[in-house]
């Protein structure tokens, strides 16, 4: 009996190393961190969130043609009275029209200064080749652009990033996801500009996994990116 209790110990403290080994750990030496979440996340306690040191959040609203994020609603107001920076991202579909992604993207999403700029998720690559995709692409980057009149930061890994973005799309902000310890190193010689170093990441007032990220530089950079004024403020 005694061999048989040891045994079932042995199984729970190896079961809870190795959970923990998989654990994102937080990268405190950049001086700006952030998240991002989507309904996944669930219902997250954005009271908690606001104290933990938590500088920026990026959270999904929209995908390809029609598709609205359950809860983008619902976490963008509860950002907008918090003193985090938000930002809104749409999950692009290269085969889908991107005047429909767009419309998609800004029927729901209203950026006020103080907002970071939109972002273009870039993980799917549909059945098109590299020429379509960044046809697609840049109509969508010029659109986002010309809306908000702020240049729209691409999200995207490090392999798409060679094929695609590299020496087309140079100016504008990168969000690059590389989930290693090391910063990712764009093959171009291009900063990155966010860096999404692990989706394993814990954090009071979110249930489950989160994506930590940091920012390549200080509040003030930060702030500096942000949208400073919009046509309504004009």
């Amino acid at each position: 009996m005694r061999l048989v209790v040891d045994k079932i110990w042995i199984l729970v403290l190896f079961s809870i190393c190795c959970s923990c080994k998989g654990i994102t750990e937080r990268k405190d030496a950049y001086a700006v961190n952030g998240i991002d979440i989507s309904r996944y996340q669930q219902e997250v306690d954005w009271a908690t969130i606001s104290d933990s040191l938590v500088q920026f959040v990026f959270v999904k609203a929209t995908e390809g043609e029609e598709h609205v994020d359950s809860l983008f609603h619902k976490n963008w107001d509860a950002l907008g009275d918090l003193d985090i920076r938000r930002g809104a991202y749409h999950f692009y579909r290269p085969s889908i029209s991107a005047q429909i992604q767009f419309r998609n993207f800004t029927d729901q999403v209203f950026l006020m200064p103080g907002d970071l700029p939109p972002v273009i998720d870039f993980e799917a690559t549909g059945n098109l080749n590299v020429e379509q995709i960044k046809l697609s692409l840049k109509e969508l980057i010029f659109l986002m652009q010309d809306h908000y009149e702020t240049k729209p930061i691409i999200y995207t890994n490090l392999k798409l990033y060679k094929q695609y973005i590299a020496d087309t799309f140079d100016e504008y902000p990168i969000w690059i996801a590389r989930y290693n310890d090391k910063p990712p190193l764009l093959n171009n010689g291009q900063a990155w500009t966010f860096w999404q170093y692990g989706n394993r990441g814990r954090m009071q007032g979110i249930d489950g996994d989160v994506d930590l990220n940091v920012f390549a530089g200080n509040m003030q950079d930060l702030k500096s990116l942000c949208i400073q004024k919009t046509k309504t403020t004009e």
